[in-house]
């Protein structure tokens, strides 16, 4: 009986075909019991499958003519891989010839497997890149937008009118009001003293006619 992943199945779309109830193409694969992990290519039009379990990759590439699905390598390993990764395009070095990169996990280690495309010249081979219209991609919602304003302090500013003047409380003191609040407060300091040294005779001399008359 067959696994979950015995075989692998390929949906044409586009305009020569878009009917996915019935695969273009079925390739056979092994009696794994793993889980397939796919990963496509677009740039390349090459999909990579992963089992889990399983220590191999199987690449194929796909094209748009019969029979679509053409097998063109296999990857193996002494360790079986518990998961895979896929770096993006921007992680690779192009100047090793770079298309693939994988991240092999393991039971304590992650393991990177490159896979490039040799060349004998060492120069930047440019490619055409594979675009799409993007024209009916995005459709703004109708809802109304939310804006947050924050208000700021340095928006506000004094009025640009006559300066109104200042009141006695605002007016900075004088050198001659200043010498004269210490005066005052210097009078009214030995005042002060003054009145204590009297209630302290006036107490003194309570007590000894409270005393005499005992």
């Amino acid at each position: 009986m067959p696994s979950p992943w015995g075989w692998f199945a390929v949906t044409a779309c586009g305009a020569q075909r878009n009917n996915f109830e019935e695969p273009v193409a079925l390739q056979e694969m092994d009696t794994s019991n793993g889980v397939l992990l796919p990963f496509y290519d677009p740039d390349s039009s090459i999909v990579y499958l992963c089992g889990k379990g399983d220590s191999s990759i199987r690449y194929f590439e796909i094209t748009d003519e019969p029979p679509f699905v053409h097998y063109l390598n296999t990857f193996s390993s002494k360790e079986p891989q518990r998961g895979m990764g896929f770096m993006p395009k921007r992680g690779l070095d192009v100047s090793k010839c770079e298309i693939a990169r994988f991240y092999k996990l393991h039971e304590r280690k992650c393991e990177p497997i490159i896979m490039t495309v040799p060349r004998k010249s060492d120069l930047f081979q440019d490619a055409e890149p594979v675009l799409i219209s993007l024209r009916d991609g995005y459709v703004p919602p109708k809802h109304r937008e939310l804006r947050v304003t924050k208000r700021n302090i340095l928006d506000v500013r004094p009025p640009s009118g006559p300066r109104r003047s200042q009141s006695a409380s605002d007016a900075p003191l004088s050198q001659h009001t200043l010498e004269t609040l210490l005066e005052e407060i210097k009078a009214l300091r030995e005042r002060v003293q003054a009145q204590e040294q009297r209630i302290t005779a006036l107490e003194n001399m309570l007590c000894e006619l409270v005393d005499g008359t005992d």
